[in-house]
């Protein structure tokens, strides 16, 4: 988890999880959760949280970065690629809900 302050507050955090590619044979990071104070928001914190996301991947020598988003998302939409991310439409993402929960 990496975090973000202004004036020793904090505005925002990335979290990561990782993952084992066995196709790729290496370590793939799950950015699971990217958030910033909407008081905050538009003044690059997420663009910078995303950073330090890439460099925990290369300085673990994974073979990158995974995130689902909403189609709705408007904002993440734009940006994800804005960063270097792109949309992987070469498989189909399935969930199964447990509905007894």
């Amino acid at each position: 988890m990496f975090v973000a302050e202004s004036d020793d507050k904090l505005v925002g955090f990335v979290q990561l999880y990782p993952l084992f590619s066995s196709t790729r044979m290496k370590r793939y990071w799950l950015l699971n959760d990217l958030f910033v104070n909407e008081n905050y928001r538009g003044n690059g914190f997420s663009k910078e949280l995303i950073e330090e996301a890439k460099r925990l991947a290369k300085s673990t020598d994974a073979c990158g970065v995974l995130l689902e988003t909403g189609k709705s998302n408007d904002i993440g939409n734009k940006l994800y690629p804005s960063c270097g991310f792109e949309i992987y439409d070469e498989v189909n993402f399935y969930e199964w809900t447990n509905k007894d929960l």
